[in-house]
């Protein structure tokens, strides 16, 4: 098992000190995986790759395979609003760039990991930087406009989306709008590896597969991975090298 390092990142004025754990092969020089946890912007921790997997499941298992990871948390949206998650991404991103080297990772080759909430964040940050190699993408929002219209139960200004952009996307429609990596991609995006059950009632299948066809439309290199019969989190999938092992073959390529 990896040793963790946990490191404070940023504090910004007012707000709670912003930490990364970061595990790393006994290698120097090792490719970097900055990992984005889930949870609808309103919980999660960056302790927990995905509910019910283990660190040797997830964690582990990516640093087994020759990479370092960052485990990044981000104000969560009863603490602030977006942009500010993608800042906090932003800024980690930076603090690597900066610091890596001393911790003996090459964060030149970095590959942002989301899932859920996480991944419509890793997707905004690729899109929105020329340092990231890759992305990994599994069943992140990409549509907050689609969303919307995905009933969950909630009314309009309480669902995940609306309290994290402070009201409806249709209340709020170029925050919407910056917020959903389909609207946002463009020919210069960096490749992108999609991985999406079918059977996800809480972010539907639709979602990557929008985001794939935008990016397909304008000539980005994106993998579209469909898993029949897989629910959010992956639950219930009972082997994960199915959803894994694509991933890490992504991340060697995109950062050989």
């Amino acid at each position: 098992m990896p040793a963790i390092l946990e490191i404070d990142y940023v504090q910004w004025e007012e707000f709670r000190p912003l930490s990364l754990d970061l595990r790393a092969p006994d290698v120097d020089g090792a490719p970097v995986v900055v990992f984005l946890h889930g949870g609808g912007w309103l919980r999660g921790s960056r302790k927990v790759f995905t509910p019910g997997l283990s660190d040797a499941q997830s964690f582990d298992r990516i640093v087994a395979a020759g990479f370092a990871v960052a485990s990044c948390e981000y104000r969560l949206s009863g603490e602030a609003r977006f942009p500010a998650q993608l800042d906090d991404v932003e800024t980690a991103i930076e603090w690597l760039a900066r610091h890596g080297g001393e911790y003996g990772v090459d964060a030149s080759r970095l590959v942002l990991w989301g899932v859920s909430a996480g991944a419509t964040l890793a997707a905004l940050a690729g899109l929105g930087r020329d340092d990231v190699r890759g992305v990994v993408d599994w069943f992140g929002p990409a549509d907050l406009f689609a969303m919307a219209d995905h009933p969950m139960g909630d009314a309009p200004e309480d669902t995940r989306e609306a309290r994290w952009l402070g009201g409806p996307a249709a209340s709020v429609p170029a925050l919407a709008r910056a917020a959903s990596p389909a609207l946002q991609v463009h020919a210069a995006a960096p490749p992108f590896h999609i991985a999406h059950g079918t059977a996800d009632e809480h972010v539907p299948f639709a979602q990557s597969a929008a985001l794939a066809a935008a990016l397909h439309t304008v000539g980005a290199d994106v993998e579209l991975l469909a898993v029949e019969g897989g629910r959010h989190f992956w639950q219930g999938l009972d082997d994960t090298d199915l959803v894994f092992d694509p991933a890490l073959r992504f991340v060697d390529r995109v950062t050989r």
